[in-house]
């Protein structure tokens, strides 16, 4: 069974798509871990309530390494295999890439390449999607590198644009899609039915 730590930073609600997934035992796999370095996020109450072990790990005086190497020495702890970032705020070091090579998969608000890497988060994703006149969008789950959003895309799911969408609106439909999308992923992977090859990701469904 694919022990998975998850990484998230405000409310979680990609979080609780994971729980939700592990509840109806949708994937062969189970959520070691929660790290948070937000003492606030509510995905420590989200673990809390569904008995998941959760850490805060503060990245406030420390490098960026420093804060990485606590991180990874929870997650070595739980014997975390597969690293899922779900809403974590933060980019990571070459060492921390490198650490877990391969075992780290990101969800992003968008079909990358399009609208990511620096200054992209949160609704400055979707204000850019509407704002570019874009009809259609959605959302991606990929490897993490140390490029940031650059990683081999694992899965993506599109959304229509309304005419009368806000960011608020339109991030709302995208993050339905998102809950669809990260459990699958993590199901594909534990099942090893993903395979790296140089950029790109082959799937065998």
């Amino acid at each position: 069974m694919l022990r998975i730590g998850v990484l998230a930073s405000g409310r979680g609600t990609d979080f609780q798509s994971i729980i939700d997934a592990q509840k109806r035992k949708f994937f062969d796999a189970t959520i070691s871990v929660l790290v948070t370095n937000n003492p606030e996020a509510y995905a420590i109450e989200r673990a809390k309530q569904n008995g998941i072990p959760w850490h805060v790990i503060s990245h406030k005086g420390k490098t960026r390494e420093e804060h990485e190497r606590e991180i990874t020495a929870v997650l070595e702890r739980y014997g975390v295999e597969l690293v899922v970032l779900a809403g974590y705020m933060r980019t990571f070091t070459p060492w921390f890439i490198n650490r877990w090579k391969d075992r780290i998969i990101n969800i992003h608000p968008a079909l990358l390449p399009l609208f990511g890497g620096k200054g992209y988060y949160g609704l400055k994703v979707h204000e850019a999607v509407l704002a570019s006149g874009m009809k259609v969008t959605g959302c991606t789950v990929h490897f993490v590198t140390e490029e940031v959003d650059r990683g081999p895309i694992i899965l993506q799911r599109c959304v229509e644009v309304r005419e009368d969408d806000t960011p608020e609106t339109l991030a709302e439909r995208v993050l339905e899609k998102e809950h669809e999308i990260l459990p699958l992923a993590i199901k594909l992977i534990g099942e090893n039915r993903v395979e790296i090859v140089g950029n790109r990701v082959r799937i065998r469904w």
